[in-house]
């Protein structure tokens, strides 16, 4: 009986081992998951100012398609970043009293305010480029106004926006990301 016992003891202390290394286990998964769950969150907020980029590029292309005698006049090429896109025109906010040029100056306006507004440091520039996946934020914006010398082609637009992702640890710098759509009317 004195043996049932010690070996009854044992047990118990070897029960109490198997249940500490068991929550040792369990405590390293839990940590892998809330690593898991962060790193999901900061690509989930990354990707969804990439949509809103997206989103941006193609609302200025669809303007741009809407107005191409102000395009044929090269009236949306862009040269300064703060500048151009500086002045709204209040006459085109209803349907008559605005020409073509005045609706690219317009057309402009509205959607740096969306850059700004929808993107955290958002900075947005529609040009004539020939090389669109160049350039910085602020004003090396890499745009070479280049107009082919063939009259029969189209040049290449190109609509670059930059915005703050801080999520990113590859971004110690706090180089802005940069987004691109060039395309031809």
């Amino acid at each position: 009986m004195r043996n049932d016992r010690r070996m009854a003891g044992s047990q118990q202390g070897f029960n109490m081992l198997e249940v500490l290394i068991s929550l040792l286990i369990i405590s390293i998964g839990m940590l892998g998951l809330a690593s898991l769950q962060a790193l999901s969150l900061k690509n989930g907020q990354s990707a969804y100012y990439r949509s809103i980029a997206t989103q941006l590029a193609t609302d200025m292309s669809d303007r741009m398609r809407g107005n191409m005698t102000a395009v044929l006049a090269n009236g949306y090429n862009r040269t300064g970043i703060n500048t151009d896109y500086a002045t709204a025109k209040p006459n085109c906010v209803s349907t008559t009293g605005c020409v073509a040029a005045d609706m690219a100056i317009n057309d402009a306006y509205e959607w740096q305010q969306l850059v700004q507004t929808l993107l955290p440091g958002g900075e947005g520039i529609v040009c004539m480029d020939s090389i669109p996946n160049d350039g910085t934020s602020g004003l090396d914006h890499g745009c070479d106004g280049t107009i082919p010398a063939n009259p029969n082609e189209r040049p290449l637009h190109a609509v670059k926006i930059w915005w703050q992702d801080d999520r990113s640890q590859a971004n110690s710098t706090n180089a802005k990301k940069l987004f691109v759509y060039a395309f031809r009317l």
